[in-house]
C-alpha cells in the first residue's frame, strides 16, 4: 500500500502550475509575524477545498488532518507562513524578478511563500492518493516563525495528537538547486536575543565633565564582549556574536541620557550559548559600573534552541530522496541561521531538509532576509516530491 515513484513524479508534474501560481499570490501578498490574517485565511481556503478538518490555533496558526482512516502513524509535515519587514528590490541578483511584493516594506525573503505553496501542493497529492496510504498526516501551518511568536502554542496545540515525526523543509539560498541536505545532527544554530539599554546622564557637549556619557560605555561594553569571545568561549563550541543595532543620540553637540545596544548570538552547544549570556551581563554590568552608568537589560535571553536532526529519521529521509532523486545529497550542511522548527523535537522525532534554490541563471543565491533574496521555482517541485515521497515512505514503512 503506496505511491509509486513514477505517480509521485507525474503527480508533481500536474500540480507544477498550481504550486508556482500559489507561491507567486503568497509572494505578492506578503503579512508580517503574527499578522497573517489574509495569509492564514487563503489557506485555509485552500483546505478547505479538500474536505479536511481544521483545527484553529491561538492567533493565526492552525493544522489540518488527513486521516486515512487505517491503523498506522501519523506523522506532521509542517511550514511557516509569515514574511519580514524589508523593501524589496525590483531586481533579484540577474534581472527582473518573475513576480514582487505589492506591500511596501513586507517582504517573503526567507522563503516562506515557497513553504506554503510546497505544503500546499503535497497535501493536494497525499488527499488523492489517500487510497494508497495508511495513518495520518496533519499538516501544520505556524505562524511567526520569524519572532517565534506561533511554536509555543503549536506545540502546545499538537500534543494531543501523538505525532510520531515531523519534517519540514527550508529553501537554501546557499545550495545549488537540485542538492539537498538532511545531514543527522545540528544543522542550523540556536539562537539568544541580546538587547541592552546604557544609561547615563545627558547634557551639552560643551561640558563632557558635566554629564555622564553612555556612548564610551556602550562602546567600551562592545570592545569588552569582543575581548571576551576571543578569550572566553570554547573555540570548540563556536557562539557567534552579532551586534546590529546602536542607537544614541540625535545630534552632534548633545551627550545623549542613553544609548541602546541588540544583535544575536548564535550557537549549537546550549551551555556554551547560556555561559556567553552570562558574559553580556557581566561585561556589561561591571563596563557600565565603571563609568558611573546603569545597564538595563531589554531582553537577554535564549529564544531558539539549535535544530538538531533525529538520526534514525535523517537517515530514513536519506535513502527515500536517494530513491526517487539519486545523487542529489549534499553532506555536512550547517547552517548559522536559526529557525522555531526546534520546537516541534519537544513533542517526537524531526527533521529538517535544506533544499537548494540557487540559480545564477534566475538570478536566486542572495543571502536570507536581503532586500535581493529570491528562490529559483524549479526547487518547488524539488522539494514537493520530497516531501510526499518522505509521507509515502514512512507510512508503509510503518
Amino acid at each position: 500500500m503506496s505511491i509509486s515513484n513514477d505517480s509521485i513524479t507525474k503527480s508533481v508534474e500536474i500540480i507544477e502550475n498550481y504550486l508556482v501560481k500559489t507561491r507567486r499570490y503568497l509572494h505578492e501578498n506578503p503579512e508580517l509575524s503574527g499578522e497573517e490574517f489574509e495569509t492564514s485565511k487563503f489557506l485555509k481556503s485552500e483546505v478547505q477545498k479538500l474536505n479536511l478538518p481544521i483545527t484553529e490555533v491561538e492567533g493565526t496558526g492552525f493544522y489540518a488532518i488527513l486521516d486515512t482512516e487505517k491503523v498506522g502513524k501519523t506523522i506532521g509535515l509542517r511550514t511557516d507562513i509569515d514574511a519580514l519587514p524589508i523593501v524589496e528590490k525590483e531586481e533579484n541578483q540577474k534581472s527582473k524578478r518573475v513576480c514582487k511584493s505589492k506591500v511596501n516594506g513586507k517582504f517573503h525573503a526567507c522563503g516562506h511563500d515557497g513553504y506554503m505553496a510546497i505544503l500546499l501542493a503535497a497535501m493536494h497529492i497525499l488527499v488523492k492518493n489517500k487510497d494508497n496510504l495508511k495513518g495520518k498526516i496533519i499538516f501544520i501551518f505556524e505562524e511567526g516563525e520569524e519572532i517565534c511568536s506561533g511554536i509555543g502554542k503549536m506545540v502546545e496545540a499538537l500534543e494531543k495528537e501523538k505525532i510520531d515525526v515531523i519534517y519540514g523543509a527550508h529553501l537554501a539560498a546557499f545550495l545549488d538547486t537540485g542538492k539537498i541536505a538532511i545531514d543527522a545532527g545540528p544543522v542550523m544554530a540556536g539562537n539568544a536575543i541580546v538587547d541592552f539599554t546604557v544609561r547615563g546622564k545627558g547634557g551639552h557637549g560643551s561640558r563632557p565633565d558635566l554629564s555622564i556619557n553612555p556612548i564610551f560605555a556602550a562602546t567600551n561594553i562592545i570592545n569588552g564582549l569582543a575581548s571576551a569571545w576571543v578569550n572566553r568561549v570554547d573555540v570548540r563550541k563556536t557562539v557567534t556574536l552579532g551586534l546590529g543595532m546602536i542607537n544614541g543620540g540625535t545630534i552632534a553637540n548633545v551627550i545623549p541620557d542613553e544609548v541602546r545596544v541588540a544583535g544575536t548570538l548564535r550557537y549549537f552547544d546550549i551551555e556554551e550559548g547560556k555561559k556567553a549570556l552570562e558574559f553580556v551581563r557581566k561585561v556589561g554590568s561591571l563596563t557600565a559600573e565603571a563609568h558611573e552608568c546603569q545597564f538595563i537589560e531589554n531582553k537577554i535571553i535564549q529564544d531558539n534552541d539549535p535544530v538538531i536532526n533525529d538520526k534514525i529519521l535523517s537517515e530514513f529521509i536519506q535513502n527515500s530522496i536517494e530513491d526517487i532523486m539519486p545523487d542529489s545529497l549534499a553532506k555536512d550542511i550547517i547552517w548559522f541561521a536559526s529557525e522555531s522548527f526546534a520546537g516541534y523535537s519537544k513533542l517526537c522525532p524531526t527533521a529538517l531538509a535544506m533544499i537548494g534554490t540557487k540559480n545564477k541563471e534566475v538570478g536566486s543565491g542572495a543571502e536570507h532576509h536581503n532586500e535581493y533574496f529570491d528562490i529559483d521555482e524549479k526547487s518547488l517541485t524539488i522539494a514537493t516530491t520530497i516531501m510526499v515521497k518522505f509521507a509515502n515512505d514512512f507510512l508503509k514503512a510503518n
